[in-house]
């Protein structure tokens, strides 16, 4: 009797108990711990072996590398060590626990967030105006870079103005994009998208893919939350 009067309020209208925040909380903790391992097995593989071999056949490898990417060996790096802080640093803007304990820490690893995408970006236009894969991976490549420094930028000035959770959500569509050289080897080195003829094709089509569909996701995923919220403030 006494449980059942403890879900009844005052206008006799049952009251529904909170549900328990356990199973969401694992699930974000279980993707972001998902996406960092991949981000640091993406480095490993794909950044780490210019560094430990900087030399002109590792650069022209023909399957790892290109022909120019001896040549363009600065920019390639600025691009990579870029993209590299970004892709690292990122994850640690989305964890709410560490935003409220480490605010300070928060805002510094937001900076290098912001400076990884701004001299990774200038690398990526550098070497999309130089590819030597064709001038529709080109322009793929440098129209990745502009949504990689736009929405990079709309986050800083969202910030810059205090609009906190205008600046959540462009951060997340920063991340996204920075995500995509993440995505861009994985759709083009493993799977049934690596098999897809011809090569050319196959690689500006990825280029796409690889931050327009999950930027599509994340965009209808945000809209989503704030009609509901809506919704319920209402």
């Amino acid at each position: 009797m006494g449980e059942h009067m403890s879900t009844v309020g005052a206008s006799g209208r049952a009251i529904t108990p909170p549900k328990s925040r356990a199973p969401s909380l694992a699930a974000k903790l279980l993707a972001s711990a998902a996406v960092v391992a991949i981000a640091i097995g993406f480095v490993l593989k794909y950044v780490f072996r210019y560094y430990l071999n900087y030399d002109q056949a590792a650069f022209t490898d023909p399957i790892q590398g290109a022909a120019n990417y001896w040549a363009m060996r600065g920019w390639l790096l600025m691009h990579m060590t870029g993209g590299m802080v970004a892709l690292l640093t990122g994850p640690w803007q989305f964890w709410t626990g560490f935003r409220t304990r480490y605010s300070r820490l928060h805002r510094w690893t937001g900076r290098l967030f912001l400076c990884g995408v701004a001299v990774g970006s200038v690398g990526a236009f550098r070497m999309a105006a130089a590819t030597t894969f064709g001038w529709a991976f080109g322009f793929a490549l440098a129209m990745l870079a502009t949504a990689w420094v736009t929405t990079a930028a709309m986050a800083y000035y969202a910030i810059r103005r205090r609009r906190i959770q205008i600046h959540k959500e462009w951060m997340v569509r920063a991340y996204v994009v920075t995500f995509a050289f993440v995505t861009f080897r994985i759709l083009n080195d493993f799977g049934p998208t690596s098999h897809l003829q011809p090569p050319v094709d196959r690689i500006v089509t990825i280029a796409w893919v690889s931050w327009v569909l999950p930027l599509l996701v994340a965009e209808v995923i945000m809209q989503l939350r704030r009609m509901r919220s809506t919704v319920v403030s209402g």
